[in-house]
């Protein structure tokens, strides 16, 4: 029995973390992990072992422990263990923007906010400010020749408004905005931020007078965030080829419809429509070059997102889809940016053409399964009524099967927009961004 593979990673994060509620300062947090990992692939097995030190003996030793944890694991039986396939890409990522935004600097930032809030805002109950930035620096040294320094940047501001509804209990929304680079690179300014400050406002006030919405299927156009949103954990995950290997739904799809001819979408790697995105990935975190990953072609679905190991064993090219969220975490097979294509549809068009329906605007906390099983919190939405915008609804739910789902869409935006606040979960957090246009489709309503 023969280590087939060996990767080593150097992997440094840096964290920014500054919390202000009602004009005091609630957290203040910088962070610094470090350290050296390694993985070792024999007979069908991985073997991972990392430490918290970087210099050469550690790397030496991590490579040691990696390479007999995998005899370890084979110790459990043999295991058909196919050739890894892959390129391997030698570079470097260049570094975004110009560094920490000092603490000092964002504090008054993050005071002007509150105080432009409560000055033009006189009736909130409260406020809370958030601003984070995060940047990853990953060395890559595999034997098979792989030599990357890969980069993640990305900060996010976020400003949320409370008030009362009219029956006096507490209601809230959040603005955010996130972009790649650090927080002294994101344009999160009081002149940027006001006018979006003032629509957010504005819904909060019409969610006081907010009416349940009627429950059970019901036609909807669903902002960007929402789709986005629906793109990535109903659709996205079910199409990570760790997924399929272990049962997803989509496994036994390939070649056939799975959505609306309308519908394309895809995990893109580091540029869209000429521009870098906000999460570029150049090569994973095994070295392997990073390509865009067409996953549905006008409804059909077309492929999946790998890593060299799942492309093994399903006879495919790996994707660069093998991602590591902090130094002693394994690379697992991750979305990037995924997002639905933009169609040829505008906001307005969609609404017009809604006799009786909702407009979905933001969304909370969420849930898919490997069958795209969804469900997903409302938290702004619109009654649509004769092609119109109406009355707000309270907070309510949005669920369904997206391969339906996608197979009812009629219209599909043509405006893309991203985000990248957020975190992926999956036994790991990561860094990803998600985007698209907005979509119009039947889906089903929580209701009173």
């Amino acid at each position: 029995m023969n280590t087939s593979y060996l990767e080593t990673r150097h992997h440094e994060l840096r964290k920014t973390r500054l919390t202000m509620i009602d004009g005091n300062l609630a957290g203040n947090l910088r962070t610094v992990q470090a350290g050296s990992s390694a993985r070792a692939w024999r007979d069908g097995y991985w073997g991972f072992a990392s430490s918290p030190r970087a210099d050469d003996a550690t790397r030496q030793r991590v490579q040691r422990e990696a390479c007999a944890n995998a005899a370890a694991m084979a110790g459990f039986g043999s295991r058909r263990a196919p050739t890894l396939p892959g390129e391997t890409w030698r570079g470097t990522q260049a570094e975004h923007g110009r560094g920490e935004l000092p603490a000092a600097e964002a504090i008054d930032r993050l005071a002007e906010l509150h105080a432009h809030c409560m000055k033009r805002y006189p009736a909130l109950r409260s406020t809370r400010l958030l601003a984070t930035d995060e940047h990853h620096v990953k060395e890559l040294h595999s034997a098979d020749g792989a030599r990357s320094l890969g980069r993640i940047q990305r900060a996010a501001a976020y400003v949320t408004l409370v008030a009362d509804d009219a029956d006096g209990q507490p209601i809230e929304l959040t603005e955010i905005v996130s972009d790649i680079g650090s927080l002294a690179d994101l344009d999160w300014s009081l002149a940027t931020l006001a006018p979006r400050l003032d629509a957010l406002h504005a819904h909060l006030q019409a969610r006081r007078h907010a009416v349940p919405a009627r429950g059970g299927p019901q036609r909807v156009v669903m902002a960007p965030e929402m789709a986005g949103i629906l793109a990535h954990e109903a659709m996205g995950h079910p199409c990570e080829a760790d997924s399929v290997l272990g049962g997803a739904v989509t496994a036994d799809l390939v070649g056939q419809p799975v959505a609306s001819a309308l519908v394309s979408m895809a995990d893109l790697a580091h540029h869209f429509d000429g521009r870098e995105l906000m999460v570029p990935v150049y090569a994973d975190d095994e070295g392997t070059p990073a390509r865009d990953v067409m996953l549905i072609d006008r409804g059909v679905l077309r492929g999946f997102m790998h890593s060299r190991e799942t492309a093994a064993r399903m006879g495919l090219a790996p994707t660069g889809n093998a991602r590591a969220y902090a130094p002693d975490d394994e690379p697992l097979v991750r979305m990037r940016n995924t997002a639905i294509l933009p169609g040829s549809s505008t906001m307005a068009q969609m609404i017009e053409g809604v006799d009786d329906g909702y407009l979905l605007l933001k969304t909370g906390n969420g849930q898919a399964d490997s069958t795209t099983e969804f469900m997903f919190g409302v938290e702004l939405g619109y009654e649509i009524r004769g092609g119109k915008v109406g009355r707000a609804i309270r907070s309510t739910t949005v669920s369904g099967s997206a391969l339906k789902v996608l197979q009812s869409v009629d219209a599909v935006g043509r405006e893309m927009e991203w985000s990248c606040n957020g975190y992926c979960g999956k036994k790991q957090p990561m860094v990803v961004s998600v985007g698209g246009p907005a979509l119009r489709a039947l889906a089903h309503l929580g209701g009173e």
